[in-house]
């Protein structure tokens, strides 16, 4: 396993197996995002405020009442068996790095990035203003809310480009990786904390890119609940129905403790007052995360379309394209079917009429030679949704396209430069209208307690909905806009005011340099402030990026911030100053143009032996560790090693041809630290043994030379070979492991049948004569039990 860097630190990495790849990304992930990576953990269990403190609370409280955790750990156990060993295998990497991690964990931090995502705070909000201002006025606001769009993607000319739109936030909510094995090759855009690449990716022959569908498949219903003698009871369509309670008490850093309610009715959890919240994942107990190994190991189109068949939740829009020349636009996720008005306010819970119907409505996928996403009504959207992205962006996006513009001019395509005195009166204006519409009487009603958790303000805050939805809301009120305000003589430019504003990590205090920014929520360059709120940037690109199909080396991307959460990294702010200008830096496929990082302290196994201590395994180092393991390969009794007259520089020079291939590998064995042998892996088909036998699928070869030196370690080597093949049969690929120690080593031989390898023939390798022995899964598995 090696890990490799570019200019920028964005990790590259190689390893000879899948599960060894997943094992080595979470350990890059702690060593880059490890501070990120532990807050989203604590945010999915609810247990954020017992470090950060009472701010923390509400969003404590709400991920133990929407049971978060539980519906993490509940889709890993119902997730097919190779993907729950995937991301097991990344879960021990992240706790290699020294952060607390369960295989679950990877759910919850997706469940934490996607929970807010859908639509059930645009449904409190409409059923706010149903009761305040009437149902005609839920039309006003019909355009997208807080959480909702400004992302693009397109496909057009053997590209994919796009910026996907999100929170700015410090550190980035992706991360920039490439993960390489002898199954796939894969650049792409990761959520920190999540194996593979989820969204945004490049595997070589075909690459893909999602959007915000805009469906909606989240719904609120109102609970009616009486207490009985056997407990709480909510009312159903067939009658009243047990639900399920019990307490819990989150801890608050410097205050008392909080004991929360958890109260879950047949439809859900119930988030907030009365209000019970259904989701496709907690429904099927499914997160969709079988779809993410399969999007690894995709080279076609048709690949992908396969693998996100599997995706439950969010909803996308997905464009893909390969070398072929073939695209598709897919829908992919799964919307329920059930009454129209669900879609729009929260529904009783009584009643028949509202329930979820069975099934899920049929996605969307047609192949295409070009295709715009920027979150708008389209035949792949419009069945799945309400609110859409106004048509404007996804227009000019064509436009520019059909005029030959380059990509990355397209993604800083704005009206409103960052420089223009113009654009700057232009936003004063509307953020005056807004202003001046909240005052009105007509709209006073809107202003009226909504009676929902702060948490949800960002959906429920009539001062942002109006001055998101402010062209609707003066139309709904056939109001002059002239009328309302007259035009601020300032003199400041839009950039002045437009600055980034990012939201900082829980304990993260940074000063960002400020950067003055172009754009609008109505530009290609969406960069969103909320008009008579505020005209800082708290929503933006949160990446952006080219995919070449015709030659991955041309393809290129950039993130806000940079590859690292540690401010004193110099990879903390780096990429910044390209993010502002619309810049974008190459991704680079050559290894030999990327640097070797061997500053991780790679365990790629660790195991306590009982009477003798921790076993660990660890990439070995050719320059570090030539000079221990030429004492070893020197002596006489390890002759059979075939080094006994090498110079400490010719182990070196050995140990650096295998660490330079993909198919072989070397390890360095320690028991408590304490350095006790050599362990090597070898693809027998790359390998000179393979031309000896007939190789088979799932083969895999071994060598092992144990020296405990002075160290009195009894039974050293009956202890640590079982160990290190329960590792290496934990890749589920590996059918059968082949051993040729030489025919004089009787030794090895007789140790190897005790173990359960059955004697192949005798080779004749050149250098030496030896016995092929093998050892099959099912004999190893029938001895361990």
């Amino acid at each position: 396993m090696r890990v490799y860097r570019d200019d920028h630190g964005i990790p590259h990495l190689r390893a000879g197996s899948v599960l060894d790849l997943a094992w080595l990304q979470g350990r890059v992930t702690a060593a880059d995002r490890g501070r990120q990576i532990e807050v989203e953990r604590r945010r999915s269990e609810g247990r954020l405020a017992e470090v950060a403190g009472i701010a923390e609370l509400g969003w404590d409280r709400f991920a133990r009442r929407a049971r978060l955790d539980d519906t993490a750990r509940r889709c890993f156990e119902n997730s097919d068996q190779p993907t729950r060993d995937w991301v097991s295998s990344y879960a021990a990497g992240v706790r290699a790095g020294g952060i607390e991690w369960h295989p679950w964990s990877s759910y919850g931090v997706f469940l934490v990035q996607h929970i807010l995502f859908g639509t059930f705070g645009n449904k409190m909000w409409r059923a706010h203003v149903e009761r305040t201002l009437g149902p005609s006025a839920i039309a006003w606001f019909a355009i997208e809310g807080p959480g909702g769009s400004g992302s693009n993607a397109w496909a057009a000319d053997a590209h994919i480009a796009g910026d996907p739109h999100r929170l700015l936030e410090l550190p980035g909510v992706y991360q920039q990786i490439r993960l390489a094995c002898p199954s796939f090759d894969v650049a792409g855009l990761t959520f920190p904390g999540v194996p593979g690449v989820q969204h945004f990716g490049h595997a070589g022959s075909v690459a893909w890119a999602i959007t915000n569908a805009m469906a909606d498949y989240q719904d609120l219903y109102i609970e009616e609940l009486r207490a009985t003698g056997d407990g709480l009871q909510a009312r159903g369509a067939t009658g009243w129905e047990p639900v399920v309670t019990h307490q819990e008490t989150i801890a608050v850093r410097d205050d008392d403790p909080v004991v929360v309610d958890i109260v879950e009715t047949a439809r859900g959890p119930i988030i907030d007052g009365d209000l019970s919240l259904r989701t496709p994942a907690r429904a099927g107990f499914d997160l969709g995360f079988d779809a993410l190994l399969p999007l690894l190991h995709a080279s076609t189109v048709d690949d992908v379309a396969d693998a996100l068949s599997r995706w439950v939740e969010p909803v996308n829009s997905v464009l893909t394209a390969d070398s072929t020349g073939r695209t598709l636009q897919l829908t992919v996720g799964r919307v329920p079917e059930r009454d129209e008005r669900n879609r729009l306010v929260p529904v009783p819970a009584w009643k028949t009429r509202y329930e979820w119907k069975p099934g899920w409505a049929p996605m969307f996928r047609a192949e295409v030679s070009s295709a715009v996403n920027a979150n708008d009504r389209r035949p792949d959207t419009a069945p799945y949704g309400v609110d859409f992205a106004p048509p404007a962006r996804a227009r000019r996006i064509r436009a520019l396209l059909d005029a030959g513009v380059e990509h990355e001019k397209i993604h800083m395509d704005t009206a409103l430069p960052a420089g223009s005195i113009d654009a700057g009166h232009a936003m004063a204006r509307r953020s005056a209208l807004a202003r001046a519409l909240c005052d009105l009487p007509a709209l006073r009603p809107l202003f009226e307690p909504c009676g929902h958790d702060p948490l949800f303000a960002p959906w429920t805050d009539p001062r942002a909905r109006i001055g998101i939805a402010l062209d609707g809301v003066l139309g709904g009120l056939g109001l002059d806009p002239s009328a309302l305000a007259t035009l601020p003589a300032d003199g400041e430019s839009w950039g002045s005011r437009h600055l980034l504003h990012p939201l900082q990590l829980p304990g993260l205090s940074v000063a960002v340099p400020q950067v003055e920014l172009g754009g609008s929520a109505a530009c290609v360059l969406n960069t969103s402030s909320v008009p008579g709120v505020s005209d800082l940037c708290w929503r933006g690109p949160v990446a952006r990026y080219v995919w070449d199909l015709t030659d991955r080396a041309r393809s290129r991307w950039v993130v806000p911030f940079g590859a690292s959460d540690d401010p004193a990294s110099p990879h903390f702010l780096d990429q910044l100053p390209l993010w502002a200008a619309g810049s974008l830096i190459p991704l680079v496929t050559d290894w030999d143009l990327l640097a070797s990082d061997r500053s991780l302290s790679m365990i790629v196994l660790s195991e306590k032996l009982p009477g003798l201590g921790e076993l660990t395994m660890i990439p070995l180092d050719p320059a570090a560790h030539a000079p221990v393991v030429h004492t070893w390969v020197t002596k006489e009794r390890n002759r059979f090693w075939g080094m006994a007259g090498h110079t400490v520089e010719k182990v070196e020079e050995i140990y650096a041809f295998v660490d330079s291939l993909d198919s072989h590998h070397a390890y360095l064995l320690l028991l408590d630290d304490g350095p006790i042998g050599i362990f090597q892996t070898y693809e027998p088909s790359l390998d000179p043994v393979g031309e000896c036998y007939e190789v088979l699928p799932g083969d895999f070869g071994l060598h092992l030379l144990l020296d405990a030196g002075d160290r009195n370690l009894p039974h050293l080597t009956s202890a640590v070979f079982p160990a290190l093949l329960r590792h290496l049969f934990t890749e589920p690929s590996r059918e059968r492991i082949v051993a040729e120690p030489d025919v004089r080593n009787e030794r090895m031989i007789n140790r190897l049948r005790r173990l359960g390898f059955t004697l192949g023939p005798e080779i004749d390798m050149g250098h030496k004569k030896a016995q092929l022995t093998f050892l099959d899964r099912v004999r190893f598995e029938g001895s361990a039990e």
